[in-house]
């Protein structure tokens, strides 16, 4: 039986939940081309899996509850092993695995060609990207901080975006057409659907077996939505309680949804005097694909930062008007308050039920 599997392994904010969501919308069209997006079980979605799979491989247990992902990893596995054809494994957080776990994936793929896929994006969007999906995730350090630490190579971001070190461990005893950089479109160039060609190109599969597009972006923030996001996570203690009841909605109701707005508060981008160093990772980063040999499909152009115009203003998220704040937090508030009006009243349901089955009983 013969097996291709490709190991989509990020980089976080490349576009990796576009990809997803469409190689999920079309499974059952793929599938019956030979191409497969499995999940470890029919009741849950092939994202979800593939997430749990990734979180048990790596150790991890956070976004569910304790225990929710364990043995995820070997039931997809199984799956992986019982497909013909072409298989795909799609999730950003496998990029910085330590060099046992790639070791174990190894192992377990073994009667597979395995494939590396490593999807890349210009620093100059991509930081800014990281740091607010931190914030949306319940970190509260400022931007400067989060750069500074960047910088110096210390979160967990920066690990999965270091390119050579990705590659170099996930790409050890591959030979390079094996391993596939993957560039997302610079910014002339923001159409979904061209990221999605070029990520048909490296699968080897007619774009016309997945019809469906997919709407799922991590849309951005503003400065002001995003200070008012973090100063509600240092309000609340996300970064240490992670209580469900509220984390799950700062997360998916207002940092996802009802504070983003395309004429809000201006963009968060990279500061003009982080450039210099922006643009000396990405020539260590294109010297080392050329090097390398690896297969790149895209342009690596793509992966140079694009400087502003002098006259462009640069907005400090870490230093956003009050006026601005308060327009967020007002907006916010809003937000969760026509959620709690149109959540049922526990006590009153309670009282209800109460009711109705005294009036059953008295017509006994």
């Amino acid at each position: 039986m013969s097996r291709r599997v490709y190991l989509h392994i990020g980089a976080p904010k490349t576009g990796t939940t576009y990809l997803q969501d469409r190689l999920a919308l079309n499974a059952r069209s793929l599938a019956s081309h030979g191409v497969h997006f499995p999940s470890h079980s029919p009741l849950v979605s092939p994202g979800l899996s593939q997430f749990r799979a990734a979180l048990d491989l790596l150790g991890q247990d956070w976004g569910g509850a304790p225990g929710h992902a364990e043995g995820s990893w070997d039931a997809l596995v199984r799956k992986i092993n019982r497909r013909s054809g072409t298989v795909v494994v799609s999730h950003e957080i496998l990029a910085p695995a330590a060099p046992d776990r790639i070791a174990r994936v190894m192992a377990d793929l073994a009667g597979s060609e395995v494939h590396v896929v490593y999807s890349a994006r210009d620093l100059a969007r991509q930081l800014p990207a990281a740091w607010q999906e931190s914030i949306k995730q319940g970190r509260r350090w400022t931007y400067r901080r989060f750069l500074n630490r960047v910088e110096r190579g210390k979160p967990w971001f920066y690990r999965a975006f270091d390119l050579p070190t990705v590659l170099g461990a996930w790409g050890a005893g591959l030979s390079p057409d094996r391993v596939h950089v993957l560039t997302v479109p610079g910014v002339g160039d923001q159409r979904p659907d061209q990221l999605w060609l070029r990520m048909c190109e490296v699968l080897g599969i007619d774009p016309a077996w997945a019809p469906l597009d997919s709407t799922r972006t991590n849309r951005s923030l503003g400065v002001a939505e995003t200070q008012v996001i973090r100063k509600l996570n240092r309000r609340m203690d996300r970064a240490t309680r992670r209580e469900a009841s509220y984390d799950e909605l700062i997360r998916q109701m207002l940092a996802e949804d009802q504070l983003v707005d395309p004429a809000g508060s201006p963009p968060v981008r990279l500061p003009p005097g982080r450039f210099d160093w922006a643009e000396e990772q990405t020539e260590r980063w294109v010297e080392w694909i050329e090097g390398s040999g690896v297969d790149v499909v895209g342009d690596l152009e793509d992966l140079r930062p694009a400087r502003p115009a002098e006259d462009e203003v640069w907005h400090n998220p870490d230093k956003v008007r009050r006026r601005q704040q308060l327009k967020a937090a007002v907006d916010a508030l809003a937000a969760m308050t026509r959620e709690a009006a149109s959540r049922p009243d526990p006590e009153r349901q309670l009282v209800h039920r109460v009711r109705t089955q005294a009036t059953r009983l008295r017509h006994r």
